[in-house]
């Protein structure tokens, strides 16, 4: 039976994998586009992804996120897709390099609106791959909205059909 770090790591790769499908299905010609203003850009949309995963893995690791550390936007989506991809390679190695009783210990992270409390690492982990595939739901629709095809993401779409 897979440890739930290896169960993570197999399940983050297969996110990973259609998260990259579906920011490369983006117009780069309409990386500035918002659905609202109060949205991010697309291309702030989409570098989340890569932002995220260079504070989380280290933080969780550490013990503790420092969500300041968050690198800024780069200035095109091409561009920040390059670096997701360069990203997640080097966090994927962090994590894996990381023995299994570190992710086993607790940590200070949100519980409820302004309040910590102690949560596994691992758990940690899981909240956030799961705000990262409500982050790429968001950015299928902003796909959508700009006219560009939907991928299939886990199933058939108009754009992708399975039949």
């Amino acid at each position: 039976m897979a440890s739930e770090k290896e169960m993570f790591l197999k399940t983050w790769e297969t996110e990973y994998q259609t998260t990259l499908k579906v920011l490369k299905a983006y117009p780069q010609e309409r990386q500035e586009y918002k659905p609202n203003e109060k949205s991010k850009s697309a291309k702030e949309l989409a570098w989340v992804f890569a932002a995220e995963e260079q504070a989380v893995i280290p933080g969780v690791i550490a013990g503790n996120i420092d969500w300041a550390s968050m690198a800024k936007t780069p200035e095109t989506m091409k561009e920040a897709l390059h670096e997701y991809e360069k990203i997640h390679k080097e966090m994927v190695k962090l994590f894996e390099d990381t023995p299994e009783e570190t992710f086993k210990q607790t940590m200070k992270f949100f519980v409820a609106p302004k309040k910590m409390g102690d949560v596994p690492r691992m758990q940690v982990l899981w909240m956030i791959l799961m705000d990262q595939v409500h982050h790429r739901g968001q950015f299928s629709v902003y796909l959508r909205l700009v006219g560009a095809k939907v991928p299939s993401i886990y199933g058939p779409t108009a754009d992708e059909p399975w039949d």
